[in-house]
Parts: C-alpha cells; sequence; structure tokens
C-alpha cells in the first residue's frame, strides 16, 4: 500500500498504456508518481496458533457440567462454558465439551 504524500490518501494504480508507463495516482489530488522499478512485496504471514477450546483433560477437572446431548454420540452429559464473542446486546455463546472419555467431541451453541 502506497499513501499520497501531498493529502494522505491511498493511492491508486494507473495500467500501462498508449506508451505511458505504470503509475501510482491521488483520487483526490493532483499528485502521479510513475512506477520506475518492478514492484516486488511478498511477505508470508504467520498463522496464528489457534487454542482449543478446553485445553487438555486436566483443564476440565472443575468445569461444570450439564445434561445435553451430545451430536456425535449422543451422550446425555457435557462440559461447558460460556464466553461473550459477539457484541454486548447479543447473548453469550456456550461452548461444550462432551463428557465421554473416547468421544470428547466439541461444539458451540450460539
Amino acid at each position: 500500500m502506497e499513501f499520497c504524500p501531498m493529502c494522505g490518501n491511498l493511492l491508486q494504480i494507473e495500467p500501462a498504456r498508449s506508451g505511458r508507463r505504470l503509475r501510482f495516482f491521488c483520487p483526490t489530488c493532483p499528485y502521479v508518481c510513475p512506477v520506475t522499478n518492478k514492484i516486488v512485496k511478498k511477505q508470508h504471514l504467520a498463522k496464528k496458533e489457534l487454542e482449543a477450546i478446553f485445553s487438555g483433560a486436566d483443564a476440565m477437572k472443575f468445569a461444570p457440567k450439564t445434561a445435553t446431548t451430545c451430536p456425535r454420540c449422543h451422550n446425555g452429559e457435557a462440559f461447558f462454558r460460556q464466553m461473550q464473542i459477539r457484541s454486548a446486546d447479543e447473548p453469550m455463546t456456550t461452548f461444550y465439551k462432551c463428557c465421554k472419555d473416547n468421544c470428547q467431541h466439541e461444539w458451540r451453541d450460539d
């Protein structure tokens, strides 16, 4: 991204045509900057590590349980946690984790 040094707006690219070179121009003021070198800016972004909803078996040792049905194994009990992930006027989101040892399925209820 390049910005206009005169007014600070984002510069737009005008493609090369009819003998004129590729150039940046400002849509609000008369600033024009011809592109003299090949533009190569590659930046690899590091992926953010995802954290599990419930981290580890010991973390759920003292978590509250509720009577709900697991969508995978149909067990009738699950650990739960509630978080406000949307705006304040929206209801809280409930995250569940199945209590059955061989299932451990995680899901959420908005």
